[in-house]
């Protein structure tokens, strides 16, 4: 087998450029605590980081930059 790794995936990448190059407004960081809580109470381990990230990268947007 030849198989080249990792696989390209050429309409991947355009999705991720076109994510990068479109602004998206932030949601308020109260509706994001929220939903940490609500995530948190669910015990949805997933939804607790993803719900964290987006309050730090709400509150200090030189973050991740």
């Amino acid at each position: 087998m030849s198989a080249k790794w990792p696989v390209r995936r050429p309409t991947e990448h355009a999705a991720l450029r076109a994510v990068c190059r479109s602004a998206r407004p932030t949601p308020p960081v109260p509706a994001l605590m929220a939903a940490l809580l609500d995530a948190n109470e669910r015990r949805d381990r997933e939804g607790v980081c993803l719900a964290a990230h987006r309050v730090v990268r709400a509150a200090a947007p030189e973050v991740g930059e």
